[in-house]
Parts: C-alpha cells; structure tokens; sequence
C-alpha cells in the first residue's frame, strides 16, 4: 500500500510547491501590469540584500557583492509586442516578395 501511496504524495507536494509559487507571484504582483511588475521588483530589491547579509552571517559565508542593474520593466514590457506587430505588418510585402522571388527561380528552372 505505501507502494501506491507515494507517487501520490509525490504529485501532491509539486502540485502544492507550483501552486504555492503561483500564489505568490500573483499576490506580489509579478503576474500584473508593468506598474505592478516594477512594484514587486522595487520590493524585492529592497528586500533581499538584508536576508542575504543575514543568511551570510548565519553562515559564516562570504559573496561578492551584487552588481547594480539598472532595468525598467515600465520600459521595456511592451518591445516584445512592439516587435511582433511591426513583424506582422511587414508580413504582407515579404509575402509578396518571396512569391514574386518563388516564380522567378521557377521560370528559371522551365527555361
């Protein structure tokens, strides 16, 4: 019967672990706008270097120390829908394009 049991605790506990990491990044807003997202990062910049310090302390452990990345993802959260709908407007004279660049190199081929 433990033989059976255990691929179930097994599915339960990453249900629960996916779940949970689910639940968190709603509720601290990564899943939201970008004013949100820049919320949340705000938060945890604020937020980490003192655990890490504590942590390092507590473990005696030494790091180096954590590079200053500038990233605003107010800026750049819209680049990717930027690109694919520029991609897309595009789209129907590179269509038109390779047709026309298609029936050449097959006239070529017949001659």
């Amino acid at each position: 019967m433990a033989a059976k049991l255990l691929p179930v605790v097994k599915l339960a506990t990453k249900v629960g672990i996916a779940g949970g990491a689910v639940y968190v990044a709603y509720d601290s807003g990564l899943l939201g706008g970008s004013e949100q997202g820049s919320e949340a990062l705000q938060k945890a910049r604020a937020a980490v270097p003192p655990a890490i310090e504590e942590w390092m302390k507590y473990f005696g452990l030494q790091l180096p120390t954590i590079p200053n990345i500038e990233f605003s993802p107010v800026q750049a959260w819209n680049s990717g829908v930027r690109w694919s709908i520029s991609r897309l407007s595009e789209a129907p004279t590179k269509a038109g394009e390779m047709t026309t660049q298609g029936v050449q190199y097959v006239r070529e081929l017949l001659k």
